[in-house]
């Protein structure tokens, strides 16, 4: 990731401000303020701006004066309630924003998620980046032959070579042709002075999904963790979960109470059906039990098993 010599002064003009507030804040998380963390190749994410702590979800639990209680442990045990039985509304009393940097194709995946306010680099008004994102040849994989949305082996060697050559010459081809249709090149310059440039809002169109976007990105906690939860899991595509795991330790330096809840309730815990509750209770009753007479399908009596690592069981 490189930064403009523009945005690292933005970055240290930004991070240069002191403000004296009566509002809660969160320490840890002011020392990344601002702070552009790397994802991918030219990729960055940084925290703008946000609200509340913890003890704001314990005073809005309560509806309370003040911070909340006094006691860490009491805190503690109210946010590990709240996110045991799914009660959600207080986690919504908090909100954060960032600044991302990513590929388009992952910021049209990433938009899936709804609940959150967006607003992206504008290709219409401005000429986007002449960046695009390669992938490391060890996340170069062939198409999952189980998954139709996942990724199988590794390809290798001459193929490798042959699909990035193929990405970075598609990419930059594309770039050089709206470069030619803008009558613009990315440093500013004209091409011709005896042509018109094509209106930004066309031109973008030829662009490959692998070019850089920006957008600011604001949402609240309940929401952040909603997005965490399914994108910072091994499942996710590795593209976004880059961004998801840096924003996992940002969830963590802003709110490391409710970050251990989620942890352990959310993203180490797993949920069980009526009928994977009674599997359950007859393994441990030594019952005999298996897919055949369970009432589950073969798809949910090995997501089962490999939940609670029964792997002698799995079909």
């Amino acid at each position: 990731m490189k930064l403009t010599k523009d945005q690292i002064n933005d970055i240290k003009e930004q991070q240069s401000q002191e403000s004296i507030t009566k509002r809660v804040t969160a320490p840890e998380l002011e020392k990344i303020l601002y702070e552009a963390m790397p994802a991918l190749d030219h990729g960055f994410i940084r925290v703008i701006d946000y609200m509340g702590d913890d003890s704001s979800i314990v005073q809005s639990a309560r509806v309370s004066y003040g911070k909340g209680t006094k006691k860490v442990s009491t805190d503690s045990g109210l946010i590990k309630y709240l996110m045991r039985h799914w009660h959600s509304t207080p986690f919504e009393m908090c909100e954060i924003k960032y600044h991302v940097k990513l590929p388009i194709f992952i910021a049209r995946q990433w938009i899936r998620h709804r609940t959150a306010n967006v607003n992206e680099y504008s290709a219409r008004y401005s000429i986007l980046d002449k960046e695009f994102y390669l992938p490391d040849p060890k996340n170069l994989a062939a198409q999952s032959i189980a998954n139709r949305q996942g990724r199988g082996d590794v390809i290798e060697g001459e193929q490798a070579k042959e699909v990035l050559e193929l990405l970075k010459n598609d990419a930059e081809r594309t770039y050089q042709n709206y470069e030619a249709m803008l009558n613009q090149k990315y440093d500013g310059s004209t091409i011709d002075e005896n042509k018109k440039g094509l209106a930004r809002e066309l031109a973008r169109m030829n662009l490959t999904l692998n070019t850089y976007t920006q957008w600011y990105w604001k949402t609240d906690l309940l929401n952040l963790m909603n997005f965490l939860r399914l994108r910072a899991d091994h499942h996710a595509q590795y593209e976004i979960r880059v961004y998801a795991d840096i924003m996992l330790d940002t969830l963590r330096r802003w709110v490391p109470i409710t970050y251990d809840a989620f942890m352990d309730y959310r993203v180490g815990g797993t949920e069980v059906s009526a009928k994977g509750k009674i599997v359950i209770q007859s393994l441990l009753k030594g019952e005999e039990i298996n897919l055949d007479n369970s009432g589950l399908s073969k798809r949910e009596w090995n997501e089962l098993m490999e939940a609670f690592e029964i792997k002698d069981k799995t079909v």
